[in-house]
């Protein structure tokens, strides 16, 4: 993988508990179990207002406290004494002011240390150590997702000093990370995910990928009203995904109406809405020729375009 240490945790939202306990509390072992009480530590995470994602509460956990901020003077402003981590969400990096290259000097140059919450970013493999090298001290990977291990599981990424405090700060050790337990089953089952991922031919598999979309838009082509294209999204599950919209006067089903319906046919299909009428599909999931028969529901359920 090329990084300088590496821990198992409970899933990539672990992964921003025990990174933020990790930050705040370092070599500090009594402060570890105290928490969330953060009297006398440093316990302010200062994130950008662009990067709200619903996954704070992961941080307050551990009693941390949330700083906002838009701008680099209101960065340069929110640094101090308490600060104990910057939070960068890799996948919002389009959404804030301050982007990665300078939200890292300045980490940096005021000695705070950077934590990039990149669970769904791989593949490619090269991004499992790329974050480090860009200069991120801490970065979390979802197991499941594109490792497609373990689904509750997750990987923390970075500082040997750090990854060492946070071993401490979740089970088996007492205290804020105790019901995040990892059992011995899930390490295994990441640590054989990791091993398979790295062996993989990513070109190959890339290819199997553009075949199933091409197929499905073939397949799909003969549905009026139906807008169906191919997408590789820019930062996390970047890989080919078929998208398809289309418009109230050729079907009234909604989205959510198409899902459900995929969802309760035999074989069950899950899929994710995409706006009001529109789907995303996500072939990397699929096995064999299952995309063949993900096209041929979707067929039968806009037969009638009026529907």
């Amino acid at each position: 993988m090329g990084v300088p240490a590496a821990m198992v945790t409970a899933g990539a939202a672990s992964s921003i508990t025990i990174a933020t306990a990790a930050c705040m509390t370092w070599d500090n072992l009594p402060a570890i179990d105290r928490l969330p009480d953060t009297t006398a530590l440093k316990n302010e995470v200062v994130i950008q207002k662009g990067h709200l994602s619903h996954y704070e509460p992961q941080m307050l956990l551990t009693g941390a406290k949330l700083v906002w901020v838009e701008t680099r003077a209101e960065l340069d402003r929110a640094i101090n004494p308490r600060t104990a981590m910057l939070f960068f969400l890799n996948r919002f990096e389009p959404l804030g002011q301050i982007k990665r290259e300078e939200w890292i000097r300045v980490g940096k140059e005021r000695g705070v240390p950077l934590f990039n919450d990149a669970a769904a970013d791989v593949p490619p493999a090269a991004r499992f150590s790329k974050y480090l090298h860009q200069g991120f001290d801490l970065v979390a990977f979802s197991g499941g997702k594109g490792l497609r291990g373990p689904q509750a599981s997750g990987l923390l990424l970075g500082r040997p000093d750090l990854i060492a405090a946070g071993r401490r700060a979740i089970s088996p050790a007492m205290g804020i990370g105790r019901a995040m337990k990892v059992g011995k089953e899930k390490i295994i089952g990441l640590l054989a995910a990791v091993e398979r991922f790295l062996k993989l031919d990513h070109d190959a598999e890339w290819r199997t990928w553009e075949t199933r979309v091409s197929e499905m838009l073939a397949q799909l082509a003969d549905i009026p009203g139906m807008n169906a294209r191919r997408d590789v999204a820019e930062i996390a599950n970047h890989v080919p995904q078929l998208v398809l919209e289309w418009s109230e006067w050729h079907s009234k089903r909604s989205a959510e109406e198409v899902v459900k319906m995929l969802w309760e046919g035999d074989p069950r299909i899950a899929v994710l809405a995409e706006g009001q009428q529109g789907l995303r599909i996500m072939v990397w999931t699929l096995r064999d020729d299952e995309h063949r028969t993900v096209a041929k529901r979707i067929q039968e359920i806009f037969k009638d375009s009026r529907s």
